[in-house]
């Protein structure tokens, strides 16, 4: 079964679900396209809630999609923007990963560039953190050639927002993250779900396209065993 590491499922905490029947809508459309886990990855910033009221609503989620009998299991996350802020608490260890693991999702700027930015992924691991890379097919970071690879070469996971596949976003981030697939660059795929409209289909389509580039194998990898991989801390697999 897949786990999506990337998914704004929490009613009422960020730009994502706005109430509980999206967030009722979103697992059932998760569930049946073939999730078991989620670790909901709300935006960590100062305009959205902090770890207590996330924790909070989280537990709340879980208990609502138990009565209702949704067979998905929800784990801790949050989607950090990569910049000095983050730097600083990741250093001091104040930071809200994947499962309270070594793996902690950040995203980089949708326009503009880091500078240093696989010294910064390098110093990251060299305390022991895994640095998951969303989204790079849409952010200006990695339209610069190379700059994925490098990412990934200093040791940070690239995750593919497999919306991406199907033009969601776009020609560029289409065009970019192919290129991505077949440079065999990201570790892990998930569906950074915002909102119920229309998640069946497009969620369902690009699914389909991801394991037309990739195979069945390539699939497993990016959406079963590497996301399982990370809940639990562990190293992920190769392609």
């Amino acid at each position: 079964m897949f786990a999506d590491l990337h998914c704004h499922l929490l009613w009422g905490i960020d730009d994502g679900a706005k109430t509980p029947d999206d967030t009722l809508e979103m697992a059932r459309a998760l569930v049946q396209l073939g999730f078991d886990a989620v670790a909901p990855s709300p935006h960590a910033r100062p305009e959205y809630p902090g770890e207590q009221p996330v924790a909070v609503r989280r537990d709340e989620v879980q208990a609502l999609l138990t009565s209702e009998g949704i067979p998905l299991q929800l784990y801790a996350g949050a989607e950090h923007l990569f910049d000095e802020h983050f730097m600083l608490a990741a250093a001091s260890d104040a930071r809200r990963s994947i499962n309270g693991k070594k793996y902690i999702l950040v995203e980089a700027p949708y326009v503009g560039s880091i500078p240093g930015f696989a010294e910064l992924c390098f110093r990251l691991k060299v305390k022991g953190i895994t640095p998951v890379i969303a989204h790079p097919e849409r952010c200006a970071q990695f339209e610069q050639k190379g700059q994925a690879a490098e990412a990934a070469r200093v040791g940070a996971a690239l995750q593919l927002d497999v919306g991406a596949l199907v033009g969601r976003y776009g020609k560029l981030p289409r065009k970019l993250a192919l290129q991505f697939l077949e440079q065999d660059l990201y570790a892990i795929a998930a569906t950074d779900l915002h909102s119920p409209l229309g998640a069946m289909d497009w969620v369902g389509r690009s699914l389909r396209e991801l394991e037309r580039e990739v195979g069945k194998r390539g699939v497993q990898r990016l959406l079963d065993s590497n996301p399982h991989h990370m809940l639990a801390g562990e190293e992920l697999e190769l392609p």
